[in-house]
């Protein structure tokens, strides 16, 4: 397939071309790879390749699912695919080879999909820029000097190049919304419980962690979660069922919506214009569309919250450490992990077990705020970051000047970590551009479970407002 072709599609078209005989799944990974050699130079956004892999397993047979042929990207973080690395971008994992799939691996591969490779995270996921002292920097397609987002910026790059139409990735703090917005993608977040983490984990840092995808249409993004979203056996907790395929739901009708706007940050700080003009312009979008808008703010106190978080992430990543040290069979010490990474594993050192239950309940108890607000609204609706993709390096984990690097990632988790806390839903669009090319995502979210809505609006605003053709400077062919 000729460049312009590929890129024509995403990749629900794409399973389309192979069920209808028009190409073959070897034909989309050769695009795919073709593409991946020519950019990944450029761009660092997949570490670790696993072409020989992808073209066994299509000799070998793929199964009839919905996604059958599309090449894929897992995001290298704690998902695991037997017999590949899993490095969670840090050095001391950096010879992890997994004996087993992960059940969203598993879901993946019965849908069809082949994997080609593993997409860049910064160390453990811990900050919105992808740079790890593993596998060096991640480049925005759209500016390469700009950060492509994180902990999912590897998957946001590639997606955005054109290397794929769409990729896996994570959000525990606005890991998949933040690299969305940065490279001009679509994003959702899914209910806490829709998504498996086993066989190894019940859930992600206490609820707050999600997995799912970075996309150029909403369509594929709906397809993927209908593959992947069933009830897992021995999981701790469930979402609520969906009504009917997520599919359905996409050109779906979602009749007039009370939708809240809300342009000032959760945690305070100041908001750039151009991110404020983003959520306005998709409010008076809206409003053509015949909904409500009305602005209006949710009242939530951030400084417990976000402390809470801290303490909880802080503290499963110092289990993670602690596990890893025994595997290894020594202690973990600093020179280990990245320098922020090495001061959260120390934070939590004087925490007791009372203050970490305590942090637990914070955050559980955000859930009941988010979802009080919500019963006189059907969407709220705010910028995705408070500013528009930073230059590289200030969001580096090795960054020695803490509170700057502390800053930074306030600044563009400023309105996405309240949702990972309170495990509602949660999309970035791209609707608005900075005047020198930069991408600025609007999000929207809606009730516990209520994906469905999501999908309905995004759907909407997707036609009302294309973006799928809206292409990046840095592309297969680009000089």
């Amino acid at each position: 397939m000729g460049i312009a072709e590929y890129e024509s599609y995403d990749a629900v078209g794409l399973a389309e071309l192979v069920r209808n005989g028009d190409v073959k799944p070897e034909d989309l990974l050769e695009s795919a790879v073709t593409r991946l050699e020519e950019l990944n130079p450029k761009l660092n956004a997949v570490p670790i390749p696993m072409i020989d892999e992808a073209r066994e397993t299509i000799e070998r047979g793929l199964p009839d699912g919905p996604l059958r042929g599309v090449p894929y990207l897992l995001k290298d973080l704690h998902l695991l695919y037997k017999g590949a690395r899993t490095t969670n971008g840090c050095e001391m994992f950096a010879d992890q080879i997994a004996d087993h799939d992960s059940e969203m691996v598993r879901r993946y591969k019965e849908a069809g999909l082949v994997v080609f490779g593993k997409s860049a995270t910064p160390e453990f996921g811990l900050s919105t820029s992808t740079e790890s002292r593993l596998f060096g920097i991640t480049r925005n397609p759209w500016k390469e000097g700009h950060t492509a987002g994180g902990s999912s910026g590897g998957a946001a790059s590639a997606v955005a190049a054109g290397i794929l139409p769409a990729a896996n990735a994570s959000d525990g703090g606005g890991s998949i919304r933040i690299p969305a917005s940065c490279c001009g993608l679509f994003g959702l977040k899914p209910s806490r419980g829709r998504i498996p983490f086993g066989p190894d984990n019940g859930e992600g840092w206490n609820g707050m962690s999600s997995v799912h995808a970075v996309t150029r249409s909403v369509r594929d993004s709906a397809v993927l979660l209908d593959a992947v979203c069933a009830p897992e056996h021995g999981a701790p907790y469930c979402a609520p069922p969906q009504r009917r395929p997520y599919i359905e739901e996409v050109g779906a009708d979602p009749g007039k919506l009370r939708v809240a706007l809300q342009v000032e940050a959760f945690n305070g700080v100041d908001v750039d214009p151009e991110c404020v003009k983003a959520a306005q312009t998709t409010a008076d979008l809206l409003r053509d569309l015949g909904h409500e808008v009305v602005e209006a703010r949710v009242d939530l106190d951030f400084e417990p919250l976000g402390n809470a978080a801290r303490i909880v992430i802080s503290a499963h990543l110092r289990a993670t450490l602690e596990a890893r040290g025994e595997v290894l069979g020594r202690d973990f010490v600093q020179t280990d992990v990245e320098n922020m990474s090495w001061f959260m594993s120390q934070m939590v050192g004087n925490v007791g077990a009372a203050e970490y239950a305590k942090s637990v309940r914070i955050i559980h108890q955000s859930t009941r705020t988010i979802e009080g607000f919500l019963t006189d609204y059907d969407l709220l609706l705010t910028p995705t970051m408070a500013r528009p993709p930073a230059k590289l390096e200030t969001l580096s984990l090795s960054n020695p000047d803490v509170p700057a690097f502390l800053a930074a990632l306030a600044d563009s988790t400023a309105f996405t970590q309240v949702l990972n806390a309170s495990g509602h839903p949660s999309t970035s669009l791209p609707l608005h551009w900075t005047p020198d090319g930069l991408p600025v995502g609007t999000q929207l979210t809606s009730r516990s479970g209520d994906e469905a809505l999501l999908f309905q609006i995004s759907a909407q605003l997707e036609k009302a407002q294309p973006w799928f053709d809206r292409r990046a400077p840095v592309r297969a062919g680009s000089e």
